[in-house]
């Protein structure tokens, strides 16, 4: 069986083509700086003698990157493709097949995950337009987190919104946060249910997750993924009175209030740089007043998050870094780890400056295990796919460290 994996994220796209269930990968492609000029995707056709090509894409937009990486798929046998969608709500408890009210319900979360959901349909739509025989399987983020307590998921507004408008802190990036904590304990040689687990997404979106026994207790990203951690153009955690008072100062409708704390806001409205983070990176490098303080909110915030989760849980075992920015900043990972030595956290500098893929970081006497781990979403869901189409459970391992 051949499976498409299709991964929408805040400002890319990442694909790939697997060969079930030995998982060998035939295809793969990402698409970068979505939204922004320079727009480029990036394919690769591993069979053979592995072609790759890259194409510049003017509009820069989703539905001209997904329109394109269709087109490149076209010569490729595709048995069924599965799609991660960020927002599911609380009635898609597991991975589904994307029937007409499969599609209806992530519809109606877009409104909770305005920049991931309409790109995660406009890729169900669009494979729908064009291959239209081809089975579909929607695997969403925030399933994982549905483990979650009542006393981590509920919020202190009057219970009926709870009960009239599902109201509740969902959680995100829970396709990756399953991946990095089954990875981390095959790489310590360790079961997963004796661990206590705080692991940072840290990409264009950021998510910090409190992983206890297997299972997810705590999430940062809460009822939208606009919750908790700096990111890209989002605010992160944010006093709601600050946003009755921009509606009142600023005359602004809710359309326009939506599009400043998801679109304009992240190190990007505090840097007034770029929503890139490499850019604001290098401007902080430079002497850049506003993005040195947008690079120590993300770290502020991460690191107050992780001592929040070591104190739900009791305590922790492993700390994990994954996303395009937590497993390529060494900066960043050593300024959310400075300070942290009373919980056991240390980090070896050598470790953390050096290497590359899945490593551990810290000093051979911290108490605490710091990880860095890539993370493999479309693998995720193209085991999903399969078992959802299959009912039988796929055999991949995460291989030992």
């Amino acid at each position: 069986m051949q499976i498409l994996a299709l991964n929408c994220g805040g400002s890319s796209i990442k694909y790939k083509v697997f060969s079930m269930p030995e998982e060998k990968v035939l295809v793969q492609g990402s698409v970068e700086r979505i939204g922004s000029q320079g727009t480029t995707l990036r394919h690769q056709d591993l069979t053979g003698e592995a072609a790759e090509c890259r194409k510049h894409l003017p509009r820069g937009d989703y539905g001209e990157a997904l329109e394109e990486i269709l087109k490149l798929l076209q010569p490729y046998r595709i048995d069924a493709v599965g799609h991660r969608v960020v927002h599911g709500g609380a009635s898609l408890r597991r991975p589904a097949r994307i029937d007409a009210a499969v599609l209806a319900t992530l519809k109606a979360c877009c409104q909770l995950a305005p920049l991931h959901n309409p790109a995660n349909v406009a890729g169900i739509e669009a494979v729908a337009r064009l291959l239209p025989e081809v089975p579909q399987v929607a695997v969403c983020d925030n399933t994982f987190h549905l483990t979650l307590p009542p006393r981590a998921y509920l919020y202190g507004l009057p219970y009926e919104y709870y009960e009239r408008y599902g109201l509740r802190r969902y959680g995100f990036h829970g396709i990756t946060f399953s991946y990095m904590v089954h990875r981390a304990a095959a790489m310590l040689g360790r079961d997963l249910q004796e661990l206590k687990i705080v692991s940072l997404m840290l990409g264009s979106g950021t998510t910090a997750n409190a992983c206890c026994g297997g299972e997810s207790i705590d999430v940062s990203t809460g009822f939208t993924p606009t919750e908790g951690l700096l990111q890209s153009t989002r605010c992160g955690d944010v006093d709601p009175g600050v946003l009755v008072y921009l509606l009142r100062q600023e005359g602004l409708a809710p359309d326009a209030l939506e599009e400043v704390i998801n679109k304009k806001g992240g190190w990007l409205g505090i840097s007034g740089i770029s929503n890139d983070y490499r850019a604001v990176e290098e401007a902080a490098r430079q002497g850049h007043e506003r993005a040195r303080l947008a690079l120590e909110v993300l770290a502020y915030r991460a690191k107050k998050y992780i001592g929040a989760y070591a104190a739900a849980m009791g305590g922790i075992d492993v700390l994990i870094f994954s996303g395009g920015i937590g497993e390529k900043s060494s900066s960043l990972r050593r300024e959310i780890c400075r300070g942290l030595e009373f919980l056991g956290i240390k980090l070896d500098d050598e470790r953390n400056e050096n290497g590359s893929g899945d490593r551990l970081i810290s000093s051979p006497e911290a108490s605490v295990q710091v990880l860095v781990v890539h993370t493999d979403e479309e693998v995720m869901i193209a085991r999903e796919t399969v078992k959802v189409l299959t009912g039988k459970e796929p055999s991949g391992a995460f291989g030992q460290g």
